[in-house]
Parts: structure tokens; sequence; C-alpha cells
């Protein structure tokens, strides 16, 4: 036996006779504490944590209309239902301005070029009434006579501060002009963090998501032109970030950097999903860091909740406070995120393969 296998067999025997610890083998650290958890306005009397960040996503199912202008016109009609919630961003579908209307696959490439500043015009109006971000998917310019499928990122002051060009598009967009993006593209800086897109077919390349998450980015966005499923969730716990979907058909839906879904479209709400997303959390392998979440919650009480997935040994820790950053407790408790550990992983295992090769 190890010295880290010995280390870790007598923490494990010593928290089933602690009842300090009993709750990581029984109920899990997080559910303990839940019932007692503050709500936000009791830890912050604004409502709202400094890295809340409320988004809203839409889904143009059982959506369609005669013409483009006719269905951003249904769009922005049923964007009014998350006027109440004051979303910080909103994500809108794959080209979802010719999706679904009779006008689709009838389009020029300048014709759709020209019909896509047009939205993006739009929708740049759309974030200054409501002091959003709006993720617009919509066709660019390529050159050559061919096109981009992207993502235009619009700012709350209606300002175009980025954009997403469709790294891996079909054999059949393709054939109709769409030129595939680059095979780097930098992260958009919002005020809120750093965000990525990547659009439908996407889904099936990591290379793209990889790109994104070594950026830093902490959301990506994932416009479509179909739900995608479980992919969604996967790629959410796999990169350890928000992902949230917004697809011409089927369900739209916001998933959290375990690949928990926090909300989704349905039977009772076809359109539209929204939900506020905490960034100030960090995701980690279990052991052996588990040994100092007793100290922490000790330390922090309800300004901090740990979340632990038992079956993965996975850990997510995250500040439900103003004043409690996880930078912090990440160095005082000595902890290493997950990503930290599979590269020093990774590191450990190069210089073995090096040392002892023949």
């Amino acid at each position: 036996m190890t010295m880290e296998q010995n280390s870790r067999r007598n923490f494990l025997k010593k928290s089933a006779l602690t009842a300090g610890l009993t709750t990581i083998g029984n109920i899990g650290l997080a559910e303990s504490i839940k019932s007692d958890r503050p709500s936000d306005d009791a830890l912050n009397p604004a409502g709202k944590l400094p890295r809340e960040v409320w988004i809203a996503s839409f889904s143009q199912e059982k959506l369609s209309a005669e013409t483009p202008d006719d269905m951003v016109k249904r769009v922005i009609e049923s964007l009014k239902g998350i006027e109440p919630f004051s979303p910080d961003v909103v994500c809108l579908p794959e080209c979802f301005y010719i999706a679904n209307t009779k006008m689709d696959g009838k389009f020029t490439v300048e014709q759709r070029l020209s019909k896509s500043e047009e939205v993006l015009n739009q929708f740049s109006d759309f974030s200054k009434k409501h002091n959003c971000y709006t993720i617009c998917s919509v066709d660019t310019p390529a050159g050559h006579g061919m096109f981009y499928i992207s993502s235009v990122v619009i700012d709350r002051q209606g300002k175009r501060i980025g954009a997403y060009h469709k790294i891996h598009p079909t054999e059949g967009e393709i054939k109709s002009g769409v030129m595939p993006g680059p095979l780097f593209q930098p992260v958009i800086q919002t005020d809120f963090g750093k965000i990525g897109v990547q659009i439908c077919f996407d889904s099936l390349w990591d290379d793209g998501w990889e790109m994104y998450r070594k950026q830093g980015a902490e959301i990506i966005f994932f416009p479509s032109a179909f739900s995608a499923g479980q992919m969604i969730n996967a790629r959410a716990w796999k990169h350890k970030c928000v992902v949230v979907s917004s697809t011409r058909k089927g369900t739209s839906k916001i998933c959290d950097i375990t690949g928990e879904e926090i909300a989704k479209t349905g039977s009772w709400n076809p359109q539209l999903c929204w939900a506020p997303v905490n960034l100030e959390k960090v995701f980690l392998h279990l052991w052996p860091f588990v040994q100092h979440f007793p100290a922490i919650q000790k330390k922090y009480g309800r300004k901090v909740d740990i979340k632990v997935f038992h079956e993965e040994e996975w850990a997510v820790i995250e500040s439900l406070s103003p004043d409690v950053f996880i930078k912090d407790i990440l160095k005082e408790f000595n902890l290493k995120t997950n990503e930290e550990v599979i590269i020093e992983g990774e590191k450990a295992q190069l210089e073995a393969r090096r040392k002892y090769s023949s």
C-alpha cells in the first residue's frame, strides 16, 4: 500500500467516526446545509451575487413565418416574456432569421448577407433597449463569394464586440457557399467574464470547445439547428464551463459546469428558458482535497456551498457571499482545480516515460 493510499484509508476511517464528516458518506456536504442556506437577499441586499449572470435562451420550436422579417418580429415578440427577469445575455438559434420560413434555401449569398446586416441592426437596438448582451447567429462575409455561419456578440450598448465563425459546417452547407471558420478564434470578453460560441455541427468535434476552454471561457453558447440533447450536458462537465443551447427545434437549455440542467424549454414553455448562473465556483477532483472540506465549511459556513458527486468523485465549491472569492479559498487550503490536476498528472506521466523508456 502506498503512502497516499494509506493516507486516504485513514481519512475515510476517521471520517466514519466523526459526526461532522458523516454527511460526506451519506447525503453529501451540499445537502447537509441546504435546509438552512440563506437567500441571496440575506447575503447580498442587492439580491445578486457579484458574478451572478442571468441567462435567457430561445427555441424556435413550433415557430414559423412567411418571411425572415416576419420571423424576426415573432422572435422579438416572444422575447418580451423574459423582460421581467432583466437577463444579462440572450442567446438565439443558428441563423434563426431565415429558419422555419418559406424563404429558407431560396436566398442568394448576397441576399443572406444583406438580410443578416438588417437583423444585426435590429438586435443592436434590442440589446440597447434591454441593457443585455445578445448572441445573434447570422451569415457574415467570408470573401471569394462565400460566407460564414456566424454568431455575433452584441454588448449592452448595442456594439458588436466579437464574432465566432462556425468551424465545422456540413457538406451541404459548404456546397451552398459556407466557408469553414478559422481553427483558432479568440474568446470574447464581456463585463461578466470570457465567453465562447460553438454552432450546431461543431458539437461533434472537440477542437472548438477545447480552444475556448484553454482560453478561460466560462460560458460557451451553442446556437444550433438541432437540440443535441445529452451532448450539451456532456460538453458542460467535460469542459468545466456553463453551456447554453439555443435551437431551431426541440429543447433549448442551460447546463451548469457539472452538466446538470439549470433550465430548459419544454411543452409548457416551448420558446423561452432563463436562469441565474453563479460563475464564482470551481470544479475539483475529489481526492485528496476532500480532506479540507470540513475546515472550509467550519470557517465559511453558509457563505460557501460544497457539492460532492460521490460516484464520479468530483466536487464543486461555490461562493454564496459577495465577500468570499474562490481563488482565495484555493490558495488558503492549497486546493487544485480539476484542470490543474490533469495537467500535473500528464507532466508526471511524460517524465516517467522519458526516464524509464529504453
